[in-house]
């Protein structure tokens, strides 16, 4: 009975020890506002360790301190389940440590006052360590508020240190930007003073400058001088720099005033150098006459050991004159000053060389003109590199002296000049000019002979001017109005007389080289093409060349020798322009004097050597002037007035306007004035192409000619016959050419046999001539080959007829040489 009054009383505490602990935990892990809100892993450990902590059995020895925990637990199992031995051993363990093992409880009043005892003691020793950490915490506390007290008390210290930090921190501040302000002020007052004194210093120096100047030790040459002038040079540029400064044109004007001292000062100096030179130099020479063995010593190497003591000026003259427009002028004067000292010292020496030279070569003129030229370059190259010792800036001045001094030899050339007649003269001076002093001279020291260049041209000008002049005068008088003696006609006699001549020459060449191995002066033939001729017959060796023993000697016509002379002189000499011009000129003079003595000699001679003379002189022109690399077409303008007047006729006769322009009587002057305007007519004439067309004009001049000489008789026969051909087609009579009189097969036969013998006769000599005229075997095949083609179709066409119309006792009777005879005949005279 007890033992269940028990177990329901301990059923009821366990009930309420759970629902307490159930309503606590659900406070813990509510919804809303939970305590000790728990994780899902927290809780799932938590129920873990419920369940195992429920299933796990009652240790066999128990501590005192845990039996109190366990003693609900205990109670409930020992009076709900059958007690074992073993739990009632724990429990009277659990009476002995509460001192009740020897008291029993039998009443409900024992067990609840067992139980009250039991209780207190729980709860006592429940508490007891809650009342340690409490009694830990409160002793924690009052230290905390004991720090916080302090804390308290050293952040109200920290404010008012604070409020004293900001005052003497505010106090510091403004007492530092004063201290700024101040030294600013001061910094500025100073800079102020320096820039006061630094201005001011430049005003002062003019004291200073202008004491130095003035002072009578003061020399040019010291070295004072030069700072002095650079410090003048500092302060007239500030100055003028600063025109609002007060007592800026005072100031200003005595620094000018200074300047205007200094430069008198260089200028006296450097004049008086250059003048005192002169002097001595003219005292040693009055007359400027000093052979050319001292002449350099005189003028040249005196100036030049003066030089040093006024370069340092100069130098300092020039090395301010692009910034000062004073100096610009004091150099300019000092300039001046040395080439009017130069010209005094060298107008009568070189006047003196130049008298001596005319006198040395007064009858030649390219002598003169090459002698005096090189003078004058010595002179303008000397001139140069003493000008270099005193300056180091080129001046126009120089050149304008050396070109002055250029033209005294000028002037004494240029009458001498303005009277040659001779072009050969006048060409070797255009050589010299040119060629020795323009391209040699003048291009390889272009810098200091520019002087010289001018003079140079303008002499070259002049004598191209008189060549030019001269050129057409000897056109006229040497080519046009050229009168031929008899020798220069004494054709083919000439050409027969050189080819003895070189012939004599020949053997007596072979016979000197049979005899000892010697050089001849005259080597007539190629040795290369005789090879050629000899080992080698047919076309072949007609395209050999020989050499004319007339044309190895210049035997030409005189014409012919001079107008290329005259223009291989011309053509280094002249413009290009010019000279085309003259060509023209002298190329159609020449081919009017060949045309008139062709004329004279086929008069005087036979007609072949005329046209041969002719032909041989224009292949010679168009040979020799094919080096000229020029054109020879030349531009002519004229006036064409054909326009004009037609409308001044019709002005004059006024029925030779048409009636419906008879309107009124000023139609015929407004005609004149709208198409009366004469017309400006452009047209070239080339010389060059003039040569080639009298040339082929002359070669088919003597085809023709020697066509009609072989077989001209069977071109008028053949030409008879298609006459009559002709007028049988066109209607007439039928005809029978065998039963016309003229062209009977005796009478063919005759003609043929006549032609034939004429071929054979006379081909030898019209080959013979032109080997003697020509003496080009390329040039006679060329020329001769026309003629053997007509001879050849003249008897194809007389074959052809032949067949046609003649039967074969007729054509045995008329006996025509077949074509391979022909052929075998001026194949045998080729």
């Amino acid at each position: 009975m007890l033992i269940e009054t028990m177990a329901s009383m301990e059923q009821s505490l366990l009930d309420l020890t759970d629902k307490e602990t159930r309503e606590k935990l659900s406070l813990w892990d509510r919804r809303t506002d939970p305590m000790a809100p728990l994780t899902e892993k927290q809780t799932d450990s938590i129920l873990e360790i419920r369940t195992a902590a429920e299933t796990l059995p009652i240790p066999s020895e128990l501590p005192i301190e845990d039996l109190c925990s366990l003693t609900s637990r205990s109670l409930r199992t020992t009076f709900t389940t059958t007690v074992p031995a073993s739990t009632e051993d724990v429990l009277l363990k659990g009476f002995q440590a509460l001192d009740l093992e020897n008291e029993r409880i039998e009443t409900a009043q024992q067990f609840f006052s067992w139980f009250s005892k039991l209780q207190v003691q729980m709860d006592q020793d429940e508490g007891a360590k809650y009342r340690k950490t409490r009694d830990g915490l409160n002793g924690y506390q009052e230290q905390c508020d004991s720090i916080l007290n302090d804390v308290n008390e050293a952040l109200q210290h920290l404010d008012s240190l604070q409020k004293q930090y900001l005052f003497v921190s505010t106090k510091t501040g403004t007492l530092h930007e004063a201290c700024e302000q101040l030294l600013k002020e001061q910094s500025e007052l100073v800079d102020l003073a320096e820039s006061i004194q630094q201005k001011l210093s430049y005003f002062n120096e003019l004291e200073n400058i202008n004491t130095k100047l003035n002072s009578p030790t003061l020399s040019v040459n010291s070295e004072e001088f030069i700072p002095v002038l650079s410090k003048l040079d500092d302060c007239i540029e500030y100055v003028s720099s600063h025109p609002n400064f007060k007592d800026y044109p005072v100031y200003l004007t005595k620094f000018k005033q200074c300047l205007s001292r200094a430069m008198h000062l260089m200028k006296t100096h450097t004049v008086n150098t250059m003048q005192n030179l002169t002097s001595q130099l003219t005292k040693r020479d009055p007359l400027g006459t000093a052979n050319a063995d001292n002449a350099f010593t005189l003028y040249y190497v005196k100036f030049r050991a003066a030089a040093p003591k006024v370069r340092t000026l100069i130098e300092q003259v020039e090395k301010r004159s692009e910034k000062i427009p004073e100096y610009h002028q004091l150099l300019d004067e000092i300039h001046q000053c040395y080439l009017d000292q130069r010209e005094l010292l060298l107008s009568p020496c070189i006047a003196s060389t130049i008298t001596d030279l005319t006198s040395q070569n007064n009858k030649d003129h390219c002598a003169l003109v090459r002698s005096g030229c090189a003078f004058m370059v010595h002179v303008c190259q000397d001139e140069h590199q003493l000008y270099n010792e005193f300056f180091s800036k080129p001046t126009s001045k120089l050149d304008e002296l050396l070109e002055k001094l250029c033209l005294s030899l000028y002037d004494v050339l240029r009458p001498l000049i303005i009277h040659v007649i001779h072009l050969e003269t006048l060409s070797e001076l255009c050589s010299i000019l040119k060629n020795e002093m323009l391209e040699d001279h003048v291009h390889n020291n272009a810098g200091q002979l520019g002087a010289f260049e001018a003079v140079v041209k303008q002499m070259l000008e002049d004598v191209q001017e008189r060549l030019v002049y001269r050129t057409h005068i000897y056109i006229q008088s040497d080519i046009i109005g050229y009168n031929p003696a008899p020798g220069d006609l004494a054709y083919p006699e000439k050409l027969e007389m050189m080819e003895k001549i070189a012939q004599s020459l020949k053997e007596e060449q072979l016979r000197s080289q049979s005899a000892e191995p010697s050089f001849s002066d005259v080597q007539l033939e190629d040795p290369e093409a005789k090879r050629a001729i000899s080992s080698g017959g047919g076309e072949g060796s007609r395209l050999q060349t020989s050499i004319s023993p007339a044309d190895l000697h210049g035997m030409w016509y005189p014409t012919v020798r001079r107008t290329l002379v005259c223009l291989s002189k011309l053509y280094r000499c002249i413009d290009r322009a010019v000279f085309q011009g003259l060509s023209q000129e002298a190329l159609s003079a020449c081919i009017q004097s060949l045309l008139k003595a062709s004329d004279v000699i086929l008069k005087n001679k036979t007609q072949i050597d005329g046209q041969l003379f002719l032909i041989k002189h224009l292949l010679i022109m168009r040979e020799q002037i094919a080096p000229f690399h020029t054109d020879f077409a030349i531009k002519e303008i004229s006036l064409d007035l054909k326009k004009t007047r037609d409308a001044a006729f019709k002005i004059l006769n006024p029925r030779a306007v048409p009636k419906f322009f008879r309107f009124n009587s000023h139609n015929a002057i407004l005609e004149f004035l709208l198409e009366g305007t004469p017309e400006i007519k452009e047209h070239y004439i080339d010389s060059k192409k003039d040569v080639d067309r009298h040339l082929k004009s002359s070669c088919e001049q003597f085809i023709q000619q020697q066509t009609g000489i072989f077989v001209g008789n069977l071109e008028e026969f053949l030409t008879k016959v298609s006459a009559l051909k002709t007028m049988a087609v066109q209607g007439g009579p039928t005809y029978n050419l065998s039963q016309q009189s003229w062209a009977q097969p005796a009478k063919i036969h005759d003609l043929v046999m006549d032609m034939y013998r004429v071929i054979k006769s006379k081909l030898p000599g019209t080959l013979q001539s032109m080997s003697l005229y020509l003496a080009n075997r390329d040039t006679e095949f060329i020329l001769f080959k026309p003629v053997r083609n007509n001879i050849q179709q003249v008897f194809q066409r007389l074959h052809a007829l032949l067949q046609e119309e003649y039967s074969g006792e007729d054509l045995q009777i008329i006996a025509c040489p077949s074509m391979e005879q022909i052929n075998l005949l001026l194949s045998v005279n080729k």
